[in-house]
């Protein structure tokens, strides 16, 4: 049986999507801390509201920018 070969093109889409996969996880994370108060801003910045309302928009952001990407690939 022979082995098949991952080409360049083709180890260059798996990182690729490695990479995205990784931003993606990142936001979330940063989101979600933001919403939860875990992080936040200093008071003189708005502090927890800016904070929550950043985060929110960061979730919001990324899950419709993975939903693109799905459409995109299928299509």
């Amino acid at each position: 049986m022979a082995k098949r070969r991952v080409g360049k093109a083709g180890l260059a889409k798996l990182v690729s999507f490695l990479m995205w996969l990784t931003g993606v996880i990142v936001a979330l994370s940063v989101g979600f801390a933001m919403t939860s108060g875990v992080l936040s801003l200093p008071g003189y910045l708005g502090g927890a509201t800016v904070a929550a309302i950043a985060g929110w928009v960061v979730i919001i952001t990324t899950i419709l920018g993975v939903i693109l990407e799905i459409v995109h690939s299928l299509s």
